[in-house]
């Protein structure tokens, strides 16, 4: 007899507020996109399928055939956002009590052993975008600086190999 493990435990789903966390502008950005797609061009898009379902044989009919897949590929981006704005917690950086600190929704200054440095604003990492130095919350450096304080020295390891950062600014929105 073959030594059999048993079949793993599916995951509990998570409650709300246990999921990753999104600042408000990112959740406004996602809800934004989902409004604009169900309101705005999945509806465009059944009405040239709808048209074009109307002249005849389908088979080679590109704008029923474009408008189909199109259709589809909008069903399954709404399906997704739909599951990320359920899944997500939101966190305003605005209400960090320890501001002494890097946590969620922090902008920080690093610099490197050469005095090299960077801004970077920690986000959801449905919210990143590295070229404007917002930077997942899940990402190397996010994982590397969290809980840092000014002065500390936090080693990333990077595609490119380890590097050594020294957080040198923290801020964080104005509280309301």
């Amino acid at each position: 007899m073959r030594n059999m493990r048993p079949a793993p435990k599916p995951a509990a789903p998570k409650a709300p507020g246990e999921g990753p966390p999104i600042t408000p502008a990112g959740m406004a950005a996602l809800r934004a996109r989902y409004d604009h797609l169900l309101g705005s061009e999945r509806p465009a898009i059944v009405e040239i399928v709808s048209w074009a379902a109307g002249n005849g044989d389908r088979s080679e009919n590109g704008d029923y055939l474009y408008g189909r897949k199109r259709m589809r590929e909008i069903d399954r981006e709404l399906a997704h956002l739909a599951r990320r704005m359920k899944a997500c917690r939101v966190v305003d950086p605005a209400r960090q009590e320890d501001r002494g600190r890097v946590w969620f929704g922090a902008t920080v200054e690093i610099a490197d052993e050469d005095d090299n440095r960077k801004h970077l604003t920690f986000v959801g990492d449905d919210e990143q975008d590295a070229s404007k130095g917002l930077i997942g919350w899940s990402a190397p450096i996010s994982r590397a600086l969290r809980g840092a304080g000014l002065g500390d020295l936090r080693r990333v390891a990077l595609p490119g190999g380890e590097k050594e950062w020294e957080v040198m600014v923290i801020t964080y929105p104005p509280a309301p």
